[in-house]
């Protein structure tokens, strides 16, 4: 059985306990909303890891990106990316890897990431494909179905599938203006499939053989918005919101199966749009959790699109999305290196914890007022230890500023902290 048909039957798992070991919510509250959809326990049956928990009331969750090309494989730089990720609050790890031994590096972070790990497995389809000398639409269905069982029996968590992209959103896309066109990956190649073999999408197709391979592991289904748009002018358009309407329906058949469900979200959307496509996914797709990449809220900051997705990350989440993809200053460019996805997980963490502010979110404002507290009172080490990323502040601190010496080097004797207290002390003497 899946979490979810566990919670319609009023039954409390080891797991439904777990995420409320780290969420301040109530069991009876999480498991009301697993049953309604609105929250998903991600965790594979078969995988030993701690369970997250997605969705309303429920702290915003980070992924982190991985993952090899043809141009760049190397397992163990892989494994050291997805440490540094963990190690600065990844929730969850997605495995997008296109080259190398795509199994070898599946299964070695599925080993050592003890949170969930995603993947798309169409990549690992059309991977297999060329390799065995096909061309990319020469893939059939089953080959889809046999990665999606491989990896799902591996213990993979959730899956990103591209079953909204039908005839319909396709025939909507040709008749657009899209600058960037079909920017998702899955998508494209999907999109050429249907094109050269005249057929519709076998994922949207034979979609209930997809839900019942991932029903058997209790894998989440993360339904993939192949038509997102990558780039602002591509936004909130007629195919976006097409397919939308089409993974809202594929959602509430994945809940009729017991499959915990995931929709995936647009990626570059300007800043006075994101509140609008959070709605209308809330509302199409009857308020199941909501994965964005991003968005980013500009398209002319390529070195610094941490930046511009964070800004946008913040944003959606407070708006409600419930999960957050990274991005890292590499978008567009390159696969990250290790700089790289630590300073996407920070950014995103940053963007996700201040939305978590202004959600009212249970407990999340506790560790800025404990932040504000050591701050007044010039505590350094209590700062560090508080602190998103504790190394660059120990860094810039020491690297400015003698031992003992309690003001920084901005403010030094205009030190406004000091100022105060000592007023503040001194108004107290006077009152005695």
């Amino acid at each position: 059985m899946t979490q979810r048909e566990y919670a319609l039957k009023g039954t409390i798992t080891a797991e439904m306990r777990a995420v409320c070991d780290t969420e301040k919510m109530s069991v009876d509250t999480l498991a009301g909303r697993v049953r309604s959809g609105e929250i998903a326990i991600v965790k594979n049956r078969t995988h030993a890891i701690q369970p997250v928990g997605v969705g309303k009331g429920l702290s915003t969750k980070v992924n982190a990106n991985l993952g090899t090309s043809k141009l760049a494989s190397n397992i163990d730089f892989e494994l050291q990316k997805m440490e540094v990720a963990l190690r600065h609050g990844a929730d969850a790890i997605m495995d997008l890897s296109t080259g190398g031994d795509v199994n070898a590096i599946r299964k070695a972070i599925l080993a050592g990431c003890g949170k969930p790990l995603g993947t798309v497995p169409l990549y690992q389809v059309g991977h297999d494909v060329l390799k065995s000398g096909r061309r990319m639409f020469d893939m059939t269905l089953d080959d889809m179905l046999a990665v999606i069982a491989q990896q799902a029996a591996e213990g993979v968590d959730f899956m990103t599938i591209h079953s909204g992209i039908n005839r319909d959103t396709v025939a909507r896309y040709e008749k657009s203006d899209r600058i960037t066109g079909c920017v998702s990956r899955g998508g494209a190649i999907l999109l050429e499939w249907m094109a050269v073999n005249g057929k519709e999408n076998p994922l949207f197709e034979h979609y209930d053989d997809v839900l019942a391979i991932l029903h058997d592991y209790d894998v989440t289904i993360s339904l993939g918005d192949g038509m997102r748009p990558g780039s602002l002018h591509d936004a909130t358009d007629r195919t976006q919101v097409s397919e939308l309407i089409v993974l809202g329906e594929l959602a509430e058949r994945a809940l009729a199966k017991g499959v915990q469900v995931i929709i995936e979200g647009p990626g570059h959307v300007p800043l006075n749009e994101i509140e609008a496509n959070i709605l209308l996914q809330k509302k199409l797709c009857n308020n199941v959790p909501f994965y964005v990449l991003g968005p980013l809220v500009t398209d002319v900051a390529p070195g610094y699109d941490h930046i511009t997705g964070a800004i946008g990350g913040a944003i959606a989440a407070t708006a409600g999305a419930d999960f957050l993809c990274y991005v890292t200053p590499a978008e567009h460019l390159k696969l990250p290196d290790l700089e790289d996805v630590k300073e996407g997980v920070v950014a995103f963490k940053i963007a996700a914890h201040a939305a978590d502010i202004a959600k009212g979110i249970p407990g999340a404002i506790d560790w800025d007022i404990a932040m504000s507290k050591r701050r007044k009172a010039l505590d350094w080490k209590g700062q560090f230890e508080l602190a998103m990323d504790r190394e660059k502040c120990e860094r810039y601190r020491s690297s400015a500023t003698a031992d003992g010496v309690e003001e920084c080097t901005m403010c030094g004797e205009f030190c406004s902290m000091q100022r105060d207290s000592s007023v503040r002390a001194k108004n107290s003497e006077i009152k005695k």
